[in-house]
């Protein structure tokens, strides 16, 4: 089946579920995964929301980190946006490094909201400045 993608205005959950992975304060945002969520990152494959919760721990938990929404869409039970996140290493806060990304949520039926699987694309990225 083919869904064409339109233009919506960000929900809310998934704005706090950026500032959750922004600060590493996990509540409202993640609530809307279970253990049974897929989070593919790059070549990462991460199952279950605690997991999940720890991946972020260990990528951004070095990091000053914020991610930003800039387009969202909608196509059938998926979502689509497309951000940049700005960031720099805790020890060296003057670097700091921009990087776009791309998150595709593929939602569950019925209330309330649940998320299937997460695919996630980010940069290109100088990580040399922030790995």
């Amino acid at each position: 089946m083919t869904h064409d993608a339109t233009p919506a205005v960000t929900p809310d959950w998934v704005s706090q579920i950026m500032r959750e992975i922004d600060t590493l304060e996990f509540g409202a945002g993640f609530a809307h995964m279970t253990e049974d969520t897929e989070m593919f990152f790059g070549t990462e494959h991460v199952r279950g929301a605690e997991a999940i919760k720890a991946f972020f721990v260990r990528i951004d938990e070095p990091l000053n980190i914020t991610h930003e929404v800039l387009e969202f869409w909608t196509a059938g039970d998926a979502c689509l946006l497309r951000g940049e996140a700005t960031m720099a290493k805790k020890t060296e806060p003057d670097r700091v490094v921009r990087a776009p990304f791309m998150h595709i949520y593929y939602l569950g039926d019925g209330e309330p909201l649940r998320i299937r699987t997460i695919r996630i694309t980010a940069g290109p990225l100088e990580t040399a400045a922030v790995m």
